[in-house]
């Protein structure tokens, strides 16, 4: 009934904005390379890449999903730079980036039908709290949905990554200073009230009851996630949640099937998954979360997401006692 409804406003807003009803456009759209699309065959499969540099091989990787159509880069803010990167690095028929910044633009039916038009769609990095806010819940949402239900590539880097699952830490309630939420006050209280996890804003099959992370290892984030996969089962949305989290300059490169290879010069990825529900996760009080199953994956190693399995890495489990990570790993080693 949600998703009814939702797509009942979206198609009113689509009219409105056919009609000339609203304000002044505010998206913008810079295009390189050809001027009309084409009709290609893309195929499907999802890039995490964990943020940093960005790696030539993940985005050569979607290109070729895209088999020489028209790759639309999507952000809420900042400029063109990826049309010169990309096109430079790929044969295709356009490269283009929309800028949507605010939920006038997410409503605008030319910026939906440039997203539906797309034959791949990379999320740019930056704040994932205006994805979500400006985004969700409108036709933007859908035109990303219907685009990867259609077989079509996507990517996404940092914030791009963090929407990806159908869990992400929405970095809703982040001071304007940009300081992010460290783990330290996550893991002291689960219910901290930066501790913004969203749910069912893109819909990609393989990474449903997932969440996805970014600048893993790099930022020290293994305590603030393991917050999060507390806070999913503590509060019922999943008794099995997983989570895929990648390093800077690292990404994780998934085929339609669930199969995935990773890539790139940081510690790679982390494939969590907890194996009993959490013993202490309320309000003011320190995290007990034990038996959390950790699968690293570095460059050159594969992951399969279908079967939870990976091979080239290496799998050790950590706890949180009173808001302390322990690991079971060799010297104890958190990453």
């Amino acid at each position: 009934m949600y998703r009814n409804r939702c797509l009942a406003i979206h198609w009113i807003f689509l009219l409105l904005a056919s009609c000339g009803v609203g304000n002044a456009q505010t998206y913008k759209y810079i295009r390189t390379g050809k001027a009309n699309d084409i009709q290609t065959t893309p195929s499907a499969g999802v890039a995490m890449m964990g943020g940093g540099s960005d790696l030539d091989d993940a985005f050569r990787w979607l290109c070729q999903k895209a088999n020489g159509g028209d790759f639309v880069i999507l952000r809420a803010a900042g400029g063109d730079d990826y049309n010169a990167y990309v096109n430079g690095l790929c044969k295709l028929n356009s490269v283009s980036t929309l800028i949507i910044p605010d939920r006038q633009a997410a409503v605008d039916a030319h910026v939906y039908d440039i997203i539906r038009q797309a034959s791949a769609i990379f999320i740019a990095g930056g704040d994932q709290a205006r994805y979500v806010d400006f985004w969700k819940t409108t036709p933007v949402e859908d035109a990303i949905n219907e685009a990867v239900a259609a077989g079509k590539p996507i990517g996404g880097t940092s914030a791009g990554l963090a929407i990806e699952g159908q869990f992400s830490y929405g970095a809703l309630n982040d001071p304007p200073d940009d300081s992010e939420l460290v783990s330290k006050d996550a893991l002291t209280n689960p219910y901290f009230a930066r501790v913004t996890v969203v749910r069912d804003f893109l819909d990609i099959s393989i990474l449903r009851n997932t969440i996805t992370d970014s600048h893993f290892a790099k930022r020290d984030r293994m305590g603030r996630t393991l917050v999060f996969l507390a806070r999913i089962m503590q509060d019922g949305w999943s008794k099995d949640p997983r989570e895929v989290a990648v390093d800077e300059k690292s990404a994780v490169l998934v085929e339609a099937d669930g199969k995935a290879t990773i890539v790139g010069t940081g510690q790679g990825a982390y494939f969590l998954r907890p194996t009993k529900p959490p013993e202490v996760c309320r309000k003011g009080e320190r995290l007990t979360f034990k038996d959390v199953s950790v699968y690293k994956a570095p460059a050159g190693s594969h992951f399969d997401l279908s079967t939870w399995t990976g091979n080239g890495g290496v799998g050790y489990t950590l706890s949180v006692e009173q808001g302390a990570v322990k690991s079971n790993q060799a010297g104890k080693a958190i990453y």
